[in-house]
């Protein structure tokens, strides 16, 4: 059957016009329309978001080394999808003013309600900017497992994905506990489970080598992340106290 393009207006026949692409099908535009359209062409969260954070809490390893292999058609783009959740979690730690430090006074010219404020609306960026030191203690450690260092930023950057979506999910103790004695114990729990969460994918992501080899390389790109992580901190501190 001849179709006319409502597009170009070219006649033709089959699913999509031979002159612009358009297809056949065109749909009213109402609500319906703009929530498929905000799934599909904003967060895709038919096969992307809600798939990419189902596999990272159901098989991260396993899915991330699929990735890096080539299975990525319903995977949302890594650093969209860490953008996407450092965002949104920056955003609900601004807005519901959570301070990780409400019991520390001045230090040396530190403001830390100050530096509580500009975490909170830098999120994003500090968060993605630590993914390539994590990146180097994985590329130290892992680098004889046959993977090069952009592989291992994409794994960095999916795990760091993984660590934001849960601490959402775990946002309502952080606000219950918000300005209390037990927010820097909160913390710390938090911060283990971060670190089991990378454990844990690592162990699956190195399936060629033994669990047990692949925690204690884990546990010493940890370390290593650490040690760069507090040396640039101790640097900024420097210049900060300087100025």
């Amino acid at each position: 059957m001849e179709i006319t393009c409502k597009n170009c207006h070219q006649v033709y026949t089959g699913h999509y016009c031979n002159n612009c692409g358009q297809s056949a099908e065109t749909h009213k535009i109402n609500a319906h329309f703009l929530w498929h359209d905000i799934q599909h062409g904003l967060l895709h969260f038919d096969k992307g978001i809600l798939y990419s954070l189902k596999q990272l809490f159901t098989r991260p390893g396993h899915s991330i080394r699929e990735f890096i292999d080539g299975k990525r058609a319903r995977h949302f783009k890594p650093l969209s999808l860490v953008a996407v959740l450092a965002t949104l979690y920056g955003f609900m730690y601004h807005y519901f003013h959570i301070n990780l430090y409400p019991y520390t006074s001045d230090v040396k010219g530190i403001d830390y309600a100050e530096f509580n404020e500009w975490t909170s609306t830098h999120f994003s960026w500090i968060t993605i900017a630590t993914i390539p030191i994590y990146t180097i203690g994985t590329y130290i450690c892992f680098k004889k497992q046959g993977y090069n260092f952009v592989e291992f930023f994409v794994l960095n950057t999916f795990k760091a994905s993984q660590r934001l979506f849960a601490h959402i999910i775990t946002f309502p103790l952080l606000y219950y506990f918000n300005g209390t004695a037990e927010i820097p114990l909160l913390v710390k729990i938090f911060y283990v489970i971060d670190v089991l969460l990378i454990f844990w994918t690592n162990i699956q992501f190195f399936n060629k080598i033994s669990k047990m080899k692949a925690l204690l390389l884990s546990i010493l790109s940890h370390l290593i992340f650490l040690t760069i992580f507090y040396l640039i901190v101790a640097i900024v501190f420097l210049i900060i106290t300087k100025f």
